[in-house]
């Protein structure tokens, strides 16, 4: 999938084995937030809670070694700089119990649900380049919509650690639309396919 845009010098690649220890040094030994390795989205709360750290570790491990592709990095040279965990819904039981992010219809979504940044590198366009990559790859899969649940700060500046979803204007940028809004700072959008916004022309 290697596409470097113009604009961020970055370029964009699946998780596969072969990048596992790529993904490791970018979460590093904390897990990316608190030991959470991306499963929040994968497992129950008692699942999560009990694999913190180490255990979320070795299960994200065995899904890329399974030969699932639960997101894409992004790299700046050869450094992996950013994360997007995206993936068809299905591969995210836990949303089916989230109020905020229940289906919104019966039509069948990938459902971008996590971004993270290395920290020297924020605020350098990575989290809109990895969100625009993240919906040419679901369209190459057959994806016709790509759903998200950002958060709308209003304006407001939040700390990094919650920020996790993207911010509504990364997805605005990207083409996203607000399909509906059960939490007044969680809109739901979503982005489909032929809208234009993602800069690939595609």
């Amino acid at each position: 999938m290697a596409r470097e845009s113009e604009t961020t010098g970055l370029a964009f690649y699946p998780l596969t084995p072969q990048r596992w220890d790529d993904f490791a040094r970018l979460f590093g030994p904390r897990g990316a937030c608190g030991g959470c390795w991306c499963m929040w989205w994968r497992l129950s709360a008692k699942e999560f809670g009990r694999g913190k750290g180490a255990g979320n570790r070795r299960a994200m491990k065995r899904i890329v070694e399974g030969g699932t592709v639960p997101g894409i990095l992004a790299y700046r040279g050869s450094e992996p700089v950013g994360w997007c965990s995206i993936a068809p819904r299905g591969d995210f039981p836990r949303l089916e119990r989230s109020k905020v992010m229940a289906p919104f219809d019966e039509r069948p979504v990938w459902s971008l649900v996590c971004l993270f940044v290395a920290r020297r590198q924020r605020r350098r366009g990575v989290s809109d380049a990895l969100v625009k990559a993240a919906v040419r790859y679901a369209r190459r899969r057959g994806g016709r919509i790509v759903e998200a649940c950002p958060v709308d700060t209003g304006g407001r500046r939040i700390a990094d650690a919650f920020a996790f979803h993207g911010l509504t204007e990364t997805f605005t940028k990207a083409g996203f639309v607000e399909v509906a809004r059960r939490s007044p700072s969680r809109p739901l959008m979503r982005r489909y396919a032929g809208r234009s916004g993602d800069g690939s022309g595609a």
